[in-house]
């Protein structure tokens, strides 16, 4: 297990795992959102390949409607 903070909160998860398995675990939709990790954004294209590491800093946006 590895420590990784979410939105500023810290979390346990599995070693190994990708940005679209954490999204799956966290029963995160993936339509609407941005997922930066260390203040870097990761594309869509790139969830399934990008390992996330101990320590990382999540960082999920969901869009909302509003103006």
């Amino acid at each position: 297990m590895i420590t990784v903070k979410v939105n500023n909160l810290s979390k346990k998860i599995s070693e190994q795992i990708s940005v679209a398995d954490l999204l799956l675990q966290l029963k995160q939709t993936e339509y609407g959102i941005a997922v930066a990790i260390n203040e870097q954004i990761i594309t869509k294209k790139d969830w399934s390949s990008k390992v996330i590491n101990n320590q990382d800093d999540i960082l999920i946006i969901q869009a909302t409607q509003g103006g």
